[in-house]
């Protein structure tokens, strides 16, 4: 079965910096185009970045852009977001996701695209 298991996470000063890693198994990974999300306390979970199946288009949001990467190794089946710069905003738990097409064309960056979820990993930044 798929599963997706996000790691990394964690409390941080404001100004540094986590690496989020999501180990996928139970499907051909290199396969999908995978996304990270985020849902903070009270708000609604939205898109963060997401990377292609060939791992040669990404997209984020416009509020990470230059600060987060996201990158993938189809060697170890992972896909990560390195975030660099954090505020406070940031904290969120942070959930890494499947897309529900193979071989897309166009990275996807809604919710309603992505079919398997992980249990997601707390950050933290503080002040």
């Amino acid at each position: 079965q798929v599963q997706l298991v996000e790691s990394g996470g964690g409390l941080v000063q404001a100004g540094g910096s986590l690496r989020l890693s999501c180990a996928a198994s139970g499907f051909t990974f290199n396969n999908y185009d995978m996304g990270w999300f985020r849902q903070a306390p009270g708000k609604e979970r939205e898109f963060v970045a997401a990377i292609s199946w060939s791992g040669g288009r990404t997209y984020y949001t416009d509020s990470v852009k230059g600060r987060f990467t996201i990158s993938r190794d189809d060697a170890k089946n992972t896909v990560y977001l390195q975030m660099n710069s954090l505020k406070p905003e940031h904290t969120a738990v942070y959930y890494c996701a499947r897309s529900r097409r193979v071989f897309g064309q166009v990275v996807p960056h809604s919710n309603n695209d992505y079919d398997y979820w992980g249990q997601g990993t707390q950050v933290t930044v503080s002040s």
